[in-house]
């Protein structure tokens, strides 16, 4: 038993200094300590209270032990029994107060926020409103003011208000954009939960489900594309234009009675499945393949099309999307160039 103590105390050292070191790694965007909207500002503001809070808090509990420690001790060949101060209704009611006001300090504005964060833009007639429907394992998103429906990119105008109505087409999920705001669910019960926030400046942010949902939780990302109003109506423009097939009549058709089927391309196929509108122009491909050129954080949109067609349980384990391959009789020549088609599909 002794030697087992004196292995763990030896480690204990080395587990303190790994467990610092990988609490610092991560990704940026993925940080609630890097906000970039007044939501995500409010919550790191608060967070930074409670953080003073306590550090205070420590530092004058931690002087008061150390100021008795050494005042307090016993001398040598001092014998007596100390002045005994139990029941002292000074000191009770001082650390009774003391808390309290501490609380009161932290709720305050902690509920201001809480508030303030909650407020429902639905009805603001300038904000756009998103329907978000979770599934296993991406996010559709649809605009009922303009008719159109997209995944995985959530396309918004940078500086106006987003009035969200959340739900989920199968399992509790949680969408969560860190550097934006904060988390909210989505109910499996037919529950529709409303939020609302702003992205100010033009960019691209990350979010995640928040949730355990499944084998492949923790890739199941989708990316926020803050743009100008101009490039927004753009945006919205390329959606609704008419469907752009291979050209190849052969390739069109196997596209047309293997992939819409559960897809969707401009004005044909069948929402089932992720719109597949406009996907040579998104930020990644099954939500965590980043489409990069350049190869510095991810690789080229084609690439990762094949790699996810060619394996898409391998990709994402648990998805419900039939194997092209085994499941829909393609071959990898079909499968290959169904690649070439959809990164070339590029909205303007």
């Amino acid at each position: 038993m002794m030697r087992t103590w004196l292995s763990a105390r030896r480690l204990l050292p080395l587990i303190a200094v790994f467990g610092t070191v990988l609490a610092g790694c991560g990704r940026e965007d993925l940080s609630v300590l890097r906000p970039q909207g007044p939501p995500a500002e409010s919550s790191l503001g608060l967070m930074k209270l409670a953080i003073s809070i306590m550090i205070v808090v420590l530092l004058i509990v931690f002087s008061i032990a150390a100021y008795v420690l050494i005042r307090f001790r016993r001398k040598p060949g001092q014998d007596e029994i100390p002045e005994q101060i139990e029941g002292s209704f000074k000191l009770e009611v001082l650390w009774t107060v003391i808390p309290l006001i501490l609380v009161i300090v932290l709720a305050v504005p902690t509920v201001r926020t809480v508030f303030a964060l909650g407020e429902n833009h639905s009805g603001d007639k300038n904000a756009i409103k998103v329907k978000v429907t979770g599934h296993q394992y991406w996010w559709e998103f649809e605009y009922p003011d303009f008719g159109i429906k997209t995944a995985q990119d959530l396309v918004i105008p940078a500086g106006r208000n987003i009035a969200f109505e959340l739900t989920t087409n199968d399992v509790l999920h949680s969408f969560w954009v860190p550097s934006l705001s904060g988390k909210i669910d989505t109910n499996p019960t037919g529950a529709t939960n409303r939020f609302s926030f702003s992205a100010p400046k033009e960019g691209v942010y990350r979010g995640k489900c928040a949730e355990l949902c499944g084998p492949s939780h923790g890739f199941m990302e989708f990316k926020v594309k803050a743009v100008s109003n101009d490039e927004f109506k753009q945006w919205i423009e390329a959606q609704k234009a008419p469907a752009v097939l291979p050209e190849d009549p052969a390739l069109a058709q196997t596209f047309k009675d293997q992939c819409l089927k559960c897809h969707a391309v401009g004005d044909q196929g069948l929402a089932v499945g992720p719109n597949l509108t406009g996907i040579g122009s998104r930020e990644s491909v099954a939500g965590i393949l980043l489409n990069d050129d350049t190869r510095q954080d991810g690789a080229p949109v084609e690439e990762n099309l094949k790699t996810w067609l060619h394996d898409t349980q391998g990709v994402k384990p648990g998805n419900r999307m039939p194997d092209p391959s085994k499941d829909m009789g393609l071959t990898d020549d079909e499968i290959d160039r169904i690649a070439e088609y959809l990164a070339s599909y590029k909205l303007n």
